[in-house]
């Protein structure tokens, strides 16, 4: 995964546009990687981080429970 911090389009929107192809893709899933795993992979902040993941939970792609992780719904 890399994040272009010279292009105009947020860091968070990179993300989620990344985390949206590899679940479509079949890459990942059923579980999403942690918000720790993700940082350490994307060289971003955790709230930039989490910012992307809430993208993919308000389209209902992916579910968070809370203690477990975050889940896959949907690969459309």
């Amino acid at each position: 995964m890399i994040i272009d911090k010279d292009s105009p389009e947020h860091p968070y929107v990179q993300l989620a546009n990344w985390l949206r192809d590899s679940i479509r893709r079949g890459r990942i899933g059923p579980r999403l990687p942690s918000i720790k795993e993700l940082t350490e992979q994307s060289g971003l902040s955790p709230a930039t981080v989490k910012r992307a993941v809430k993208l993919l939970v308000d389209e209902k792609m992916v579910r968070t429970v809370r203690g477990r992780g975050t889940f896959v719904v949907s690969r459309r």
